[in-house]
């Protein structure tokens, strides 16, 4: 099934409103879907690079709309929305120990959930479950999926269809050392 939804998905970067729909799967994959909108926005980036910078700014804002949904999900309905969602990503049983610890690295649970494959939906979620602030959240998203689709929208832009399997296949992966580079570089200028 979840294979049907992501050929459903990419199959619609050729639609004539793709840009609508791409802001509509960025909304709902901060709350809820489980589709990434990378995987509609690298192929409409490939079909029309001039206009690369632009998708990454409709995909960054309506990934930060929907994180406030999550949010919002965390906050107000968790018990009814937000732990069903969890549970269905098979991310409910480490909820206790992590929502305890949550806040405490509220600014880079948030950075780090935005930038690597981790579902930042959980992080949406959680953020507003555990009360964080509402400012450290938004703009911490902002900064966090700007980072994200504008990077792979400057990689396609610059080199097109070339770079496309790294994109897909690495990119997370790279996010991922990035932030836990950066990470360790404060630790160790933490010990100091």
């Amino acid at each position: 099934m979840l294979r049907r939804l992501y050929d459903w998905t990419l199959s619609l970067a050729g639609h004539r409103h793709a840009l609508w729909v791409l802001a509509a799967v960025a909304f709902v994959e901060s709350s809820v879907f489980p589709i990434p909108p990378d995987i509609l926005m690298i192929p409409m980036i490939l079909a029309a690079r001039q206009r690369a910078f632009l998708i990454a700014a409709v995909c960054t804002a309506a990934s930060v709309l929907g994180g406030l949904l999550g949010y919002g999900i965390g906050a107000l309905a968790f018990e009814q929305l937000g732990r069903p969602i969890l549970q269905s990503l098979g991310k409910a049983d480490a909820m206790a120990e992590f929502a305890t610890r949550f806040n405490d690295f509220g600014f880079w649970s948030v950075l780090v959930a935005g930038v690597t494959p981790f579902p930042y939906k959980v992080i949406t979620i959680m953020s507003g479950f555990t009360a964080m602030p509402l400012d450290t959240f938004m703009l911490t998203s902002l900064l966090a999926r700007g980072l994200r689709f504008f990077v792979v929208a400057a990689l396609l832009w610059r080199f097109g269809a070339p770079i496309r399997d790294l994109v897909e296949q690495r990119l997370g992966l790279m996010f991922t050392l990035f932030v836990a580079m950066l990470l360790g570089g404060f630790l160790v200028l933490r010990a100091f």
